[in-house]
């Protein structure tokens, strides 16, 4: 993975009814996120769509056309509702077939399984034509890149296994880092602090995060950025200004 001081960015689609209806909480996009930053990729943007044919291509249509990359989680599955592949090869503009390699590697996992490889479970095999695989540790049934388009099982371990797998093969920028204040003060009263001093510092970004415990209003703070010495900087900066309010800041937050 080569590194760039260019900011690379990424976008998730969390494809399923389930977890619109709320039956499914979803878990991918922490993992998703992180996996990215490790990356040297930043996941700007997250959208969260039914199993719709028509709504899933105009989101992988608008989604890959302004970032580096597009990851989808959900509907690659055995049954009918699994419809990712399909949708997203209409978005690309392609056919789907059966890859070889994935119905190789399938009829191998589901030899000594009651069924065998049954019409239903080679539907897992089903790819936009001209993808590659993103190997399954987990089940098998792998996932699928096409250009900078990653479809990813829903499962969050599987989706951790072809993350894993993926790991140190996509183009990065540098690593977006953090620090942590925390501090029992209400946000209204250090807006301004958090505007100056986030405008003092152009490489880095400051997001406030309130919280309600023991009776208490808190915040904690998080300054971002993919420069070691500015982010220290900036969180110095802050940590002064809170101090000046006679409000003490805690590194690492307050729990």
């Amino acid at each position: 993975m080569a590194e760039s001081s260019r900011i690379f960015t990424a976008a998730l689609i969390v494809i399923g009814d389930e977890i619109l209806s709320g039956r499914t909480h979803d878990k991918n996009i922490a993992q998703v996120a992180e996996w990215l930053g490790v990356q040297g990729i930043r996941l700007s943007e997250v959208r969260v769509v039914a199993d719709d044919t028509p709504a899933i291509v105009e989101a992988v249509n608008t989604l890959r056309a302004r970032n580096d990359y597009l990851f989808t989680t959900g509907g690659i599955g055995p049954t009918h509702d699994d419809i990712t592949v399909d949708a997203v090869a209409e978005a690309l503009g392609v056919g789907v077939i059966v890859h070889p390699d994935a119905r190789a590697i399938l009829e191998g996992y589901y030899a000594d399984k009651p069924g065998g490889l049954t019409e239903a479970r080679l539907r897992m095999a089903r790819v936009p034509d001209g993808a590659v695989l993103i190997p399954n540790r987990y089940t098998g049934a792998p996932g699928i890149r096409f250009a900078n388009v990653f479809l990813m099982a829903g499962v969050p371990q599987i989706t951790a296994g072809m993350l894993d797998a993926l790991s140190g093969t996509l183009e990065g920028g540098h690593k977006l880092l953090s620090e942590t204040l925390g501090c029992w003060v209400q946000e209204s009263e250090v807006a301004d602090l958090l505007r100056e001093t986030e405008a003092a510092f152009e490489g880095c970004q400051i997001g406030s995060y309130p919280f309600w415990r023991d009776g208490k209003s808190g915040a904690n703070f998080v300054v971002r950025s993919v420069d070691a010495e500015e982010l220290a900087s900036c969180v110095r900066q802050l940590m002064r200004g809170l101090e000046a309010m006679e409000r003490p800041a805690y590194p690492g937050g307050i729990e």
